[in-house]
């Protein structure tokens, strides 16, 4: 403990020498921009009259594979920017000595397959900690993204205009970003910062136009510089998105339609603040949930994928606090029912009713985030099965969500943010609430790193409880040789799984980790890197050893572009599992273990690419093992078409789990494990704006129990225990059918066919054929949607109707 505390102050000395002493600045290159008063046409043909004579951003250094060099002259790019009162434009030149070779697969927009790109880093605030990309492809497709120092946010999305074309002497891109998709201060000259990326697949060269140094972490602390915006008079930023949408549902036999209707509404309060609000959303077109068997203690955790919640959210996920599945999830109550009673319908999820999303930053650099949604009152119906008399309970009242957020930036990578998040339920419901303080600080530099928080969690149901979440650490986050101390603390009554998602509690825990990483390619690989995490934990209530494990990992690219990673994890005195008994105080000891793996990618310029992993585990117990794989493909049949397999198995044998709790005890299964996993996927893209994706995914594991014990104080299970749990068989189908049109920008259709089945059985053994058999016998729900969004911009109804 004491020689943690050493090493921790150490770095912090350095850090706060860095801080005093280090005041040399990156080296930024500098560009204006030229106001026009004649938009160029966004053709992808640079022959307006517009573009002459104005400053070229040239000269584009390379960022990988050999960081620092010059651009090749035959590859050279060349940039330009215009703006007027309602955007920026930009235009570039991407010469190529053999312009048959460029890459340009046709994907879905915010998709990048195979393809060249070429890409515009924005930040109006020039703090290096954010930026705005804008990716353009030879294909014509379009990506974007929120840029922090730790996240690239692809949910985000713009609405904006580009256009592409190859030529005789390379390829060009042209785009329109209007200023109501930007963020900035109401000044009367704009300083931003800026940067562009080039990368050419055939041969994988990433250059910047501001050169990007590998010794650092942070792609955002080279921003250049964009002069020459000044006094510009940005129209009002509101927008709406109607939605139209119906649905066709069979069940067990049943038809049911519906036909929906709603509406988004974003509104720029200010140049910097924006509202977003959802009104009668529909969530309907979701893409389906990977569900597992979960025999573990702690919940299945989802990706958030509704829209509304992925994007623009990068403030609301400060400190890990908001899980935006809680809103809208099922009640937080079950049904309370008597040995008579039973359920007319299934427990549905929680209706929402609407949400609202405000954020920006001020001049000084605050970030303001507020986030609200309400739910609907949930209510089951409730049949006596004596009397047949109906009553209704209510599982879940009118409940409000809110998040708060401040974040303050200074120093150019540094912050401090505050972060609340609440639940309030009518009546006698639980409410909740969280209070975080974050600090992470980094030297100009950006060579050593220090950060702090302290989390509270409060829950008032039948009694109050209060419970801490306390974190620290520091390194060094340059160069090649990396290294990093960091602890936690987390009390047994931290709880935020209202709005967000605890995981494991009650225990500390010190974590080291060493890197080194080559910076330059040799004669051999274009680069290695190697990575080395130690872990102690115990158990705080009452005072336990959890955990000590060590993880190395050697990861490798050869100058095939082909990907190695070689790695071993140890636990070299087994686990003392203080979550799987499902008890306060007791727990499981899991032997000794290692665990060496391999993965391996292919060179995912090739027509046909793969993957493979290989995990085995060996545990310090006669019999028990587990090997888990993974096997994927793809297939590129031309630049419209594509198929991919993924598979993995994963052959657990006798693993000890909870089976459950009798007359005071708590019994454990020995048990074997096979779970099986196979999904395919495909694309037909017709153009840039319109496709077809097709997704397949199902999930088989069977649980097989082979003897029971009596779990002793001493975390170790008797021989023989009078216990039976029968065995498990699960299945999960699910197949999506999707066909997409942006057909205006910002503005989609989409014709989706969803199918899906499951069913859990009480036994094992089943044969493939009639496993499959037996999946289909239960009722499978098939899906028929229709939505339509239209995106209406009040600027250009407003010139229209004046025209008019």
């Amino acid at each position: 403990m004491r020689l943690c505390y050493l090493i921790f102050f150490f770095i912090f000395c350095q850090f706060t020498f860095a801080q005093k002493k280090d005041n040399d600045s990156i080296f930024r290159k500098e560009i204006s921009a030229v106001k026009t008063s004649q938009a160029p046409k966004i053709d992808g043909i640079l022959d307006d009259e517009v573009w002459q004579n104005v400053p070229v951003a040239k000269n584009f250094v390379e960022f990988q594979p050999e960081n620092g060099k010059a651009e090749a002259p035959e590859f050279r790019t060349e940039v330009k920017i215009l703006y007027d009162d309602t955007a920026l434009y930009i235009s570039a030149m991407m010469f190529d000595p053999e312009p048959s070779k460029i890459a340009k697969e046709l994907v879905e927009r915010d998709n990048i397959g195979n393809d060249d790109f070429f890409d515009f880093l924005i930040n109006g605030y020039n703090d290096k900690q954010q930026s705005l990309e804008f990716i353009v492809m030879p294909s014509g497709v379009q990506f974007d993204a929120k840029l922090t120092n730790d996240n690239e946010d692809e949910n985000w999305s713009a609405v904006w205009f580009s256009a592409a074309k190859i030529t005789e002497n390379g390829w060009n891109v042209e785009m329109k970003i209007p200023f109501s998709e930007l963020r900035f201060p109401k000044k009367d000259i704009q300083k931003w910062g800026m940067n562009f990326i080039r990368f050419t697949r055939r041969n994988k060269v990433k250059t910047t136009w501001n050169f990007v140094d590998n010794k650092k972490n942070s792609l955002l602390l080279f921003d250049g510089v964009l002069n020459g915006i000044e006094n510009i008079n940005t129209p009002v930023r509101l927008s709406f998105l109607p939605y139209f949408s119906t649905y066709l549902n069979n069940y067990d036999s049943k038809t049911t339609a519906s036909v929906n209707g709603g509406m988004d509404v974003k509104y720029g309060i200010t140049d910097a603040f924006t509202l977003d609000t959802t009104l009668i959303p529909d969530f309907g077109q979701t893409a389906f949930d990977d569900n597992v068997l979960n025999l573990g203690p702690f919940a299945q955790q989802f990706t958030e994928k509704r829209s509304f919640f992925t994007e623009g959210t990068e403030l609301f996920n400060k400190g890990n606090l908001f899980y935006s599945r809680r809103v809208g999830d099922f009640p937080s109550r079950n049904p309370n029912l008597s040995d008579d009673e039973s359920l007319v319908e299934n427990v549905q999820k929680v209706k929402l009713l609407n949400a609202t999303k405000i954020s920006g930053r001020t001049n000084k650099g605050l970030g303001i985030g507020f986030f609200n949604g309400i739910t609907k009152k949930t209510d089951i119906n409730i049949i006596n099965n004596v009397t047949g008399q109906l009553r209704t309970e209510t599982l879940e009242p009118l409940a409000n969500y809110n998040v708060i957020v401040l974040d303050q930036r200074f120093n150019g990578n540094s912050s401090v943010s505050f972060v609340n998040t609440n639940v309030t339920r009518a009546g006698d419901f639980r409410d909740a609430n969280v209070t975080a303080i974050l600090a992470n600080l980094t030297d100009k530099k950006n060579r050593y790193n220090i950060y702090g928080n302290v989390k509270g969690s409060y829950v008032k149901d039948n009694s109050k409880i209060f419970g801490t979440d306390i974190s620290a650490g520091a390194g060094k986050i340059f160069g090649k040789s990396r290294y990093y101390l960091d602890f936690e603390s987390i009390s047994k009554n931290y709880n935020i799984d209202d709005l967000g998602y605890t995981g494991p509690t009650n225990y500390y825990n010190f974590h080291g980790y060493y890197g080194y990483h080559m910076l330059q390619p040799n004669e051999s690989y274009n680069n290695v890197n190697w990575n080395n995490n130690v872990n102690y934990a115990r158990r705080i209530d009452t005072d336990l050893f959890k955990v000590l494990d060590y993880q190395s990992n050697l990861s490798l690219q050869d100058k095939k572009f082909r990907n190695y990673t070689l790695g071993l994890h140890v636990y070299p005195i087994g686990e003392n599992d203080i979550y799987e008994p499902r008890t306060f105080g007791k727990y499981l000891f899991i032997p000794a273990s290692i665990n060496p793996y391999i993965y391996f990618n292919s060179d995912n310029r090739k027509k046909l690419t793969y993957n493979f992993a290989i995990d085995y585990y060996m545990y310090d117990q006669t019999a028990r093992n587990r090997m888990y794989n993974e096997l994927g493909f793809s297939y590129r049949f031309s630049d419209h078409f594509s198929l991919g397999y993924d598979g993995s198995s994963d052959i657990s044998n006798q693993e000890k789990g909870f089976a459950g709790n009798q007359n005071s005890n708590i019994y454990i299964g020995t048990r074997n494990r096979n779970t099986y996993t196979n999904g395919l996927t495909s694309k037909y893209t017709l153009s840039n704006t319109m496709s077809f994706n097709f997704s397949l995914r199902h999930y088989y594991t069977e649980v097989n129990y082979k003897n029971f014990g009596i779990l002793q104080e001493n975390g170790r299970v008797s021989d023989v225990g009078n216990y039976k749990r029968n065995n498990q068989t699960y299945n999960s189908w699910n197949v999506d059918l999707r066909y997409s049109w942006y057909f205006a920008p910002g503005s989609q259709l989409t014709l989706l066919y969803q199918n899906a089945v499951q069913n859990n059985l009480d036994y094992s053994g089943i044969r493939f054929r009639n496993n499959f058999k037996n999946l289909f016998d239960e009722p499978v729900n098939n899906t028929l949607s229709l939505k339509i969004t239209y995106f209406i911009d009040y600027n250009s109804v407003k010139h229209l109707l004046r025209k008019g």
